[in-house]
């Protein structure tokens, strides 16, 4: 399948959404983005832009992709089994994961996605926040932010996006929250203009929403107590990721660069057999206070 004129243009603007976030988290790191081309035999391809071992961030990883395929992937299959899974599809988006060096400084995802298959098209999308040692002023200003950019659209997408976003970025197995959300959403349909603004947008939110919050933390002192707090729960995004993620189950059916669908993986983790805070501990307090669903976009600072 070759892109509608609407795919084509839309990937072309997501191209330059992963240069202008480059752009910006390069200045605050003071480091460049490595390019990293790559096509796929079926048609379509992507650049993966990848900055390691930076004073700010030790990985992160800003993809775009724009693909065609002879077959639409299980894991769409499953969520809308009335598509002929021999249908051609043409799928773009950006996709990010930043892993901070300072465990003060909270990891942060973002994906926005648009799907053609046929007549059929939708888009997704969303971003959530994984901190450490988190600060109730960060994790408001996050979602306040978020918000106000989805209140732009629509202001039903806040909340039916976040109650999306808490469910889905669940560990089950662990019965826990990865991180304190944020927004996800899958199929979203109807006017192809105010979808396509709506998720540019979201660029821009991921921005304003998450810079503030390194530049406040990422000079806060830690040593190796907090280091090995930050690699051990990195521990649940690498989980997260290899048994549920959606995203990763795309890249890895529909034949995907391998390379590029596993740059989201953090650079340095660990697994202590039955690991427990210490009650009371600077490191209970993520999951004492912060890993519930509440309001945080209602919340008093």
């Amino acid at each position: 399948m070759i892109a509608s004129q609407f795919g084509k243009e839309l990937a072309e603007q997501l191209r330059g959404m992963q240069n202008t976030i480059c752009d910006a988290l390069g200045a605050a790191d003071g480091a460049d983005f490595l390019s990293d081309e790559w096509r796929r035999e079926e048609g379509g391809g992507g650049v993966s832009r990848v900055l390691q071992d930076g004073e700010l961030l030790e990985k992160a990883g800003v993809l775009f992709s724009a693909i065609n395929g002879s077959a639409v992937p299980e894991v769409v299959l499953r969520d809308n089994p009335d598509l002929d899974p021999a249908t051609p599809y043409f799928a773009t988006g950006v996709s990010l994961i930043f892993h901070p060096r300072n465990p003060y400084v909270p990891a942060v995802h973002f994906n926005v996605r648009y799907f053609e298959v046929g007549p059929v098209y939708w888009f997704g999308g969303g971003m959530d926040l994984t901190p450490y040692y988190p600060e109730r002023a960060d994790c408001i200003h996050f979602h306040r932010t978020i918000k106000e950019c989805c209140d732009r659209f629509d202001p039903a997408y806040y909340p039916d996006f976040k109650d999306q976003c808490d469910k889905y970025f669940y560990l089950k197995h662990r019965s826990e929250a990865r991180g304190i959300g944020g927004i996800f959403f899958n199929y979203l349909k109807g006017a192809r203009e105010p979808a396509r603004a709506f998720i540019l947008a979201l660029g821009q939110a991921l921005l304003d929403s998450y810079l503030p919050i390194v530049e406040r933390r990422r000079a806060t002192p830690y040593g190796e107590r907090e280091r090995a707090f930050q690699c051990h729960r990195r521990g649940r995004y690498v989980e997260f990721n290899l048994l549920y993620d959606q995203g990763t189950l795309f890249g890895l059916q529909s034949g995907g660069r391998t390379e590029s669908i596993l740059v989201s993986m953090p650079p340095v983790v660990n697994w202590h057999y039955n690991w427990r805070p210490e009650e009371g501990s600077p490191e209970s307090r993520l999951a004492d206070q912060f890993l519930a669903p509440q309001d945080w976009a209602g919340a008093d600072a």
